[in-house]
């Protein structure tokens, strides 16, 4: 493996290619993106794909890269701009993208700014709220979230946020109302003072609130692949996936696991990346 940095308007990214550039068979990079994962969380699932060269990074701000800019605001189009950076750095797509969490919304804005760099994206459980037939529930329950943390820290935040992303249907008027014991999920109850979470704060805002392009997507050439875990079935990420395939009119790539089903150990997770792998490479091979 190879680690490279690039450097970008406001930022500087740090990314790791496993294999050759150009690829020896003509195959076109597999790119793997998480957000606010950064490149750490596919460790096991690259090892699944040592017959592909695989590129995975740390997007602006997160793990190695470094922000320049003074803000610590994510925004999926700035996102794209930066993997589109990275592609050209590649030497030049098309790619197959991997993205998954807010990596999937980077992945599908990418696919609608620069079309041409991306052949095939597998966008698994991207959570893009404004999709949901119950939006404005979901999005009140989500500034919900960000309210508790803001006002008790990051036990009371990720335990409101833990709730709100397990639930299954659509959100009742009122959801979260009433804010869960960090302490019966095992996190503190104090509060550190800080506020710089990057999946709590509002720097994730402009993710969630992202609304896809449909109609540029279904024109494009790109093939779009909304995906998600089985182990996810009726919780959030998975009816944003549903409703994103619906408005796509493609069907939905049933993967094993959960959200994290790709992980093996990497941050304290353990999902079924053998069989993740697999079906992914499957999913990839049309």
């Amino acid at each position: 493996m190879e680690t490279l940095t690039l450097d970008v308007p406001g930022a500087t990214l740090t990314y790791d290619v496993r294999g050759t550039l150009p690829t020896v068979d003509g195959a076109p990079p597999l790119l793997l993106i998480g957000q606010p994962m950064d490149a750490v969380g596919f460790t096991t699932l690259a090892s699944h794909f040592r017959d592909r060269t695989v590129v995975t990074y740390d997007p602006r701000g997160l793990g190695r890269s470094v922000r320049h800019d003074g803000t610590d605001v994510q925004t999926p189009e700035q996102q794209a701009d930066d993997v589109h950076r990275l592609v050209a750095a590649l030497g030049g797509g098309p790619v197959d993208l991997f993205g998954t969490s807010g990596g999937a919304v980077t992945a599908l804005c990418l696919s609608t700014l620069f079309p041409d760099e991306v052949r095939t994206v597998v966008a698994h459980e991207p959570p893009m709220l404004g999709v949901l037939p119950d939006a404005d529930r979901a999005l009140a329950a989500w500034e919900r979230v960000r309210a508790v943390y803001d006002e008790r820290g990051w036990g009371w935040g990720m335990a409101a946020f833990i709730a709100m992303t397990s639930w299954r249907g659509e959100f009742p008027e009122d959801f979260g109302a009433q804010s869960p014991d960090p302490a019966a999920f095992g996190m503190p109850t104090q509060d550190d003072g800080s506020r710089d979470d990057p999946l709590l704060s509002d720097a994730a805002a402009a993710v969630v609130r992202y609304r896809p392009d449909v109609a540029a997507l279904s024109a494009s050439t790109v093939r779009v692949v909304p995906a998600a875990g089985i182990e996810s079935s009726g919780t959030l990420t998975w009816r944003t996936t549903e409703a994103l395939a619906e408005r796509l009119g493609v069907e939905l790539a049933v993967f094993p696991s959960n959200h994290g089903g790709f992980m093996g150990g990497e941050y304290g997770q353990t999902g079924e990346p053998e069989a993740f792998a697999a079906r992914l490479r499957e999913v990839l091979a049309g």
